[in-house]
């Protein structure tokens, strides 16, 4: 037992005085770690956090984000901007009292729902990329309905894949024909193959007729006689050709008009029968073609030509058909799958999303009357045409312009390969939304927007500024 102390008082003793020796050195230690401390706590990372706050809002712009405090106080669907490596933190009130999300899908961060009016959620994520990133309300329709904005991290380049817009101008139409005898016209078209801008961030090989979506608008009159020359370049990697529903003739066309890359041919037609057609490549497979955006419109004037309006615009609807999904960034391929089983990936108008939304919107005034031409290339769907918000004062339905047109009409039926005219007046000022009325395809692209401009009108159309009730 005595030696069992000794030996505990011994090792104590030599503990003791390693302590000792060690205390200087110990002390130094931990008063660097101190200083480090210190100086980390001093000067903190520039952009080591950043937070925002938007509010949701339904009016008559649609929905959408206003920023609330800050830089962005006011702003709707306001850009966020936030260095690399940045902690961000979004709070979202709810201001409508709707239920909506708020979603970073680049940076896999999704709010949880508000529900109800002033509830308020958050979502904190790390912006560990350098690009431009969209956000938006995973709700259905929330997206297209307005409640869409970007993220900025570090330069902002924009992420995926970019290239040429290829949506023709809904306003780029030749003027009227009026009131002329009929002449000789010659037409010519090019085929142009390129890359171009199915959505943002994602493109897609597009075939065209002198390089937009849908081709030319062709305007003649009845009785003209047309020579059509169409050129495919060298470089093409495909046989193309033309078919025009407004000629009389074996395949429109298309039977003497298969021109092979680096060939231009020509043919003359009379034109015999007034109303809007279509025209497409007819090429086989001639579905194929079209989707890859080979279709566009021509219009036949009666003598005498067609009533004055204040605005004519040229809109066509098409299905894609892509192997990746929607909304994939990067280059898509085509699906012919897809294609034979009809299930597209995207229905657009005038080529792309976007085209008659954020790129190219449809505008007018109050008191002014609007004319649509409106096709549907296809292949495949048929269109329910519809403007929400407006009536349709007359439609040339099928586009004939021999019939007495129908009145008073909602939604126009529009079959692949066909087309109508629409013509209506705007009354009241705010911005009407183009659908597709199978409204799903919203989701699939198929939106366009009227903003029309002007004074309000409450005999037609009022709403008080605070109209809803709370419920109880």
């Amino acid at each position: 037992m005595t030696k069992m102390w000794r030996h505990k008082t011994k090792m104590v003793v030599i503990v003791l005085a390693w302590l000792i020796a060690m205390t200087p050195l110990l002390a130094a230690c931990q008063g660097g770690a101190q200083n480090i401390g210190k100086q980390v706590t001093a000067t903190p990372s520039p952009g080591s956090g950043e937070e925002f706050t938007v509010k949701t809002v339904s009016d008559n712009d649609g929905l959408g984000f206003v920023g609330v405090g800050g830089a962005i106080d006011g702003v709707r669907n306001p850009t966020l901007s936030a260095a690399e490596g940045t902690t961000v933190k979004v709070n979202l009130i709810d201001g409508d009292g709707s239920q909506h999300t708020i979603s970073f899908p680049d940076f896999h961060a999704t709010s949880q729902e508000v529900t109800k009016k002033d509830d308020q959620v958050s979502v904190t994520f790390t912006a560990s990329k350098s690009g431009a990133f969209q956000y938006f309300c995973t709700l259905t329709g929330h997206k297209q309905a307005g409640m869409l904005g970007q993220l900025n991290v570090g330069t902002g380049t924009s992420q995926g894949a970019t290239a040429e817009d290829v949506a023709h101008l809904p306003g780029d139409l030749p003027a009227p024909i009026g009131d002329r005898e009929p002449q000789n016209i010659r037409v010519e078209m090019n085929i142009v193959e390129k890359e171009g801008q199915l959505d943002d961030g994602t493109t897609y090989t597009y075939w065209t007729f002198d390089g937009t979506v849908p081709g030319p608008f062709v305007r003649i009159r009845e009785g003209d006689t047309v020579e059509v020359h169409l050129t495919n370049p060298p470089d093409a990697t495909m046989t193309h050709s033309i078919d025009l529903h407004a000629v009389n003739g074996p395949g429109g066309g298309a039977t003497v008009m298969q021109v092979a890359p680096g060939e231009t041919k020509q043919f003359t037609f009379k034109a015999l029968n007034p109303g809007l057609y279509v025209y497409h490549c007819a090429t086989p497979s001639v579905a194929h073609h079209i989707a890859q955006g080979m279709y566009g419109m021509i219009l036949v004037e009666p003598a005498g030509g067609l009533p004055p309006v204040d605005h004519e615009y040229y809109v066509m609807q098409g299905d894609v058909y892509t192997s990746q999904s929607f909304g994939t960034k990067g280059h898509l391929d085509f699906n012919a799958a897809g294609m034979m089983a009809e299930q597209p990936t995207y229905v657009v108008f005038n080529g792309e999303v976007g085209s008659l939304t954020t790129k190219h919107p449809l505008t007018a005034k109050v008191g002014e009357t609007v004319r649509i031409y409106f096709g549907d290339g296809g292949p495949n769907l048929t269109s329910s045409f519809h403007v929400i918000g407006e009536i349709f004062d007359k439609v040339y339905p099928e586009g004939s312009l021999t019939s007495a047109p129908l009145t008073n009409v909602q939604t126009t039926t529009v079959a692949p390969g066909g087309a109508t005219i629409v013509e209506f007046t705007v009354q009241v000022p705010g911005r009407y939304l183009l659908v597709d009325h199978a409204l799903s395809r919203i989701e699939e692209g198929a939106l366009g927007y009227l903003v029309v401009d002007g004074a309000a009108n409450p005999d037609v159309f009022s709403a008080p500024e605070a109209s809803a009730t709370p419920a109880e």
